[in-house]
């Protein structure tokens, strides 16, 4: 655990310097959101949140006005993982299993680094681990240990079942940043319904071999959520063009949803290194407070 608490904050340390010196912004930037608490009304301007509109008094003829308010200073970070078998895929030790780990474990040292307090929501199909939310080392250290030593109690996948969790767990407004490839159907109400209540980032975990499968012939593709194989000839044109147009699809149209629910979302490919990707995240984030 020592060696990979070393690693996780190379990491951390490595992502604070490239954001605080490149960066328009600082580091904290993804661990702020807006609070709750109301403060002002401003004019609106082009990029704001819809919903902080303040329809009430910009029907009075005088202009759009928008609600600004204080920043809730006890804010909490929930890192809302899918540990699902799909996310099995990929090369030894960069699997997207292991990327969403890495980034929830490097995430989760940034946050407590910042003063936030953090928390975590393991997902299969069904409840895996919850670790509530606390500031501090000790607590940092509760949740890679929680992150990383935890052993599923299922294989199988259920994205609504998880956004529908915490939606009941969650009251309070926070910061929530799920980490999954996101291959199921039927969550986006749930996913919507987070992002009404709550800051959502999204990090999309993908591997080339979910859109580029190569041209081996008859070939067996083992399920590991079902737990049976399957045999399939990749040498057809129409079977590997199904692939990866499927998997465009389902990518766009999870961006879409983002794109209109304020949902910030970042794609990590497993053959890429975790750091310039988190680095996007920063900008998307310090964008995000600059018109907030």
């Amino acid at each position: 655990m020592n060696q990979l608490l070393k690693k996780l904050r190379r990491y951390e340390i490595m992502i604070r310097k490239v954001a605080n010196n490149h960066l328009q912004g600082d580091y904290q930037s993804i661990f702020k959101g807006a609070g709750l608490e109301f403060d002002d009304l401003r004019p609106y301007q082009y990029g704001d949140d819809v919903r902080t509109i303040e329809w009430k008094v910009s029907a009075k003829g005088h202009g759009t006005f928008v609600k600004t308010f204080k920043e809730d200073k006890d804010q909490s970070v929930y890192f809302l993982l899918d540990i699902s078998g799909s996310q099995d895929i990929g090369a030894l030790g960069k699997k997207k299993i292991d990327k969403g780990k890495e980034i929830a474990g490097v995430l989760t040292l940034a946050a407590i680094f910042e003063g936030s307090q953090a928390g975590l929501i393991s997902y299969s199909d069904q409840k895996e681990n919850i670790i509530l939310p606390g500031k501090g080392p000790k607590q940092g250290v509760k949740i890679i240990q929680g992150i990383f030593n935890h052993k599923n109690k299922s294989l199988k996948t259920n994205l609504n079942e998880m956004f529908t969790f915490a939606l009941n767990l969650i009251k309070k407004r926070s910061i929530i940043i799920i980490i999954s490839d996101f291959i199921d159907e039927g969550y986006e109400r749930p996913l919507k319904a987070l992002a009404e209540r709550h800051d959502l980032v999204a990090i999309q975990l993908t591997d080339p071999r979910e859109s580029l499968l190569p041209s081996l012939g008859i070939i067996p593709v083992y399920d590991k959520e079902e737990g049976r194989t399957t045999w399939v000839n990749t040498a057809f044109g129409k079977f590997s063009k199904k692939i990866t147009d499927t998997f465009t699809s389902e990518r766009d149209h999870l961006k879409t949803i983002c794109k209109k629910n304020q949902i910030n979302y970042l794609e990590v490919d497993t053959s890429a290194d975790i750091v310039m990707p988190l680095i996007e995240l920063f900008k998307s984030r310090n964008k995000t407070m600059k018109r907030g």
